[in-house]
């Protein structure tokens, strides 16, 4: 990590946002989260700027945050070679705090290893303590969960594999309604340092503003030293809430 420092007027203030895999790993509106964080750090004062890495890319150099979405497990199966070739860079990039947000099919192979229903092992990168085991049944439904870091939770989950999480990780909140991780055991998604992962589409951001907060100001925190949004970006802010609040309202009565 670089000597901290903040940014004075007229310095740059630029977040730049890598979004992992976008051609295989990007289904059921998962784009909607850079988006989103693109939009916030321009409302606190900041510019993102947008990278992609794809198979066979060459990885940047300079990255602050990590995006990554969900996928078929053809999509796991395209990227699982160039996946484990990234991966120690990826564990490095985690024990050094960046921020990223891994969802349905990344956060599976974030894990140790993903084995289809079939009998197939993909092998993850351990990242994450957890693993995650293909099912005959989709979990699919709106889901609520609490956090008592983010508050509630909001999202949209389609998947049949069922993940359970080791030692090494917590769960992101508790199911409310819905199933998340698995069928069993009542939790949803999963923490570790500034990685939070989830199987919520929907996309999930854009519902649970208070994640998408988290992830940024660490992603500021981490390059700049303190987090300074700019007062200008309080009444944006401000009016996205109560629009955040009355979508959040609304998905919390959709039926399963």
């Amino acid at each position: 990590m670089s000597e901290a420092h903040n940014p004075t007027a007229g310095e740059d203030r630029t977040i730049n946002i890598l979004q992992l895999y976008p051609r295989e790993m990007n289904i059921y509106g998962d784009w909607g989260n850079v988006l989103v964080l693109k939009q916030r750090l321009k409302w606190h004062g900041y510019t993102a700027n947008v990278l992609e890495y794809n198979v066979g890319d060459d990885f940047p150099a300079d990255v602050d945050l990590l995006v990554g979405g969900g996928g078929q497990d053809s999509g796991q199966v395209v990227i699982q070679d160039d996946l484990q070739a990234i991966a120690p860079t990826l564990r490095a990039m985690a024990e050094d705090d960046l921020p990223m947000l891994a969802i349905c099919g990344l956060y599976q192979l974030f894990g140790n290893f993903f084995k289809t229903h079939t009998g197939t092992v993909i092998p993850g990168i351990g990242l994450l303590d957890l693993e995650t085991h293909g099912g005959t049944e989709r979990l699919i439904g709106n889901v609520l969960s609490v956090s008592e870091e983010f508050g509630e939770i909001h999202g949209y989950e389609n998947h049949s594999g069922q993940t359970f999480l080791g030692s090494g990780v917590r769960p992101l909140a508790e199911v409310r309604k819905g199933e998340g991780n698995n069928s069993k055991d009542n939790w949803e998604g999963a923490r570790y340092r500034n990685v939070v992962a989830s199987y919520l589409h929907g996309s999930l951001l854009p519902k649970n503003p208070a994640i998408a907060d988290f992830l940024l100001q660490q992603a500021v925190i981490r390059k700049f030293g303190s987090f300074e949004p700019r007062p200008s970006s309080a009444k944006d802010l401000a009016e996205l809430a109560k629009l955040s609040e009355l979508a959040r309202q609304h998905a919390s009565q959709r039926p399963r």
